[in-house]
């Protein structure tokens, strides 16, 4: 499985935190990225409405032919999502992207420096996300 990227949507629906693991791919300006966030916090706002029974947390993998998307919300309305090429059999998204909102609550939410909603910019962050993702790349 190759791991294309990973976004942090804040509950707003601003992109805080974007990474590309992959090199290869579409070179999207800074622009671009804050509307395929936004467009995608939309699409996950729709799918917690659309459950015929009842509450529903909505979208949490949206798959392509080759591409899958990961969707992980916390309880404060955090998105982490991850894009990845289609899961290989033993490889859990849901676990990496678990291990990335630990890294994020660890270096990020604990950091006396950093505004909650605003983009993040902690080298030890970064470092804890390479170390999660690097042996999936």
């Amino acid at each position: 499985m190759a791991i294309f990227g990973l976004w942090v949507i804040n509950k707003a629906g601003g992109l805080v935190y974007q990474r590309n693991f992959t090199d290869g791919l579409a070179q999207l300006t800074s622009n671009e990225y804050l509307v395929l966030a936004g467009t995608l916090h939309g699409i996950h706002a729709i799918t917690t409405r659309l459950s015929p029974s009842g509450p529903s947390s909505g979208a949490q993998v949206i798959e392509g032919e080759t591409f899958k998307i990961t969707i992980h919300l916390t309880p404060t309305g955090t998105k982490f999502v991850l894009l990845t090429s289609i899961a290989e059999p033993g490889v859990s998204n849901d676990a990496l992207l678990q291990k990335a909102y630990e890294a994020y609550a660890d270096a990020v939410m604990k950091n006396p420096f950093h505004t909650p909603e605003m983009p993040i910019r902690t080298e030890a962050f970064d470092a804890r996300i390479t170390a999660i993702m690097a042996p999936h790349s």
